[in-house]
């Protein structure tokens, strides 16, 4: 089924330790992603993780409920500031699910498509064809 991504959206393709944001510039239907941003865990400072994580919990669960909630922040902020309309969300299952437990609603409300694929290492184009599927 091939998915309408608007023109001027905001296209986040993230893991648990690293995101890209993209902007859409494509009309049409067409999907031409141009990178605006990369973010890491070490981009933010760090005042623990999403929630309790439990004893069981490895360190890199911890960085990565910590690196979902810093991003969620960060999206919010962006939404705030008028930095996008439309949302669209790239991730691994795991980073998908984080993201989805600490996102705030307004921008719950901006998401026009969610892929549940990681595909930080991909060029954009390649990104972009995934959308489009």
């Amino acid at each position: 089924m091939a998915h309408s991504i608007p023109n001027k959206a905001l296209v986040l393709v993230a893991d648990g330790g690293k995101a890209i944001l993209f902007r859409n510039t494509g009309h049409g239907g067409d999907v031409t992603l141009h990178e605006e941003r990369r973010l890491t865990l070490s981009d933010f400072s760090n005042d623990g993780p999403s929630g309790s994580q439990g004893t069981e919990a490895s360190p890199g669960d911890t960085d990565e409920a910590t690196f979902g909630k810093k991003l969620a922040q960060t999206l919010q902020t962006m939404k705030a500031a008028n930095g996008y309309e439309d949302l669209v969300i790239v991730a691994d299952p795991q980073t998908l699910g984080e993201l989805r437990k600490v996102m705030h609603k307004t921008v719950e409300a901006s998401v026009v498509h969610t892929l549940a694929k990681d595909l930080t290492n991909h060029a954009g184009a390649e990104i972009a064809a995934a959308l489009v599927k």
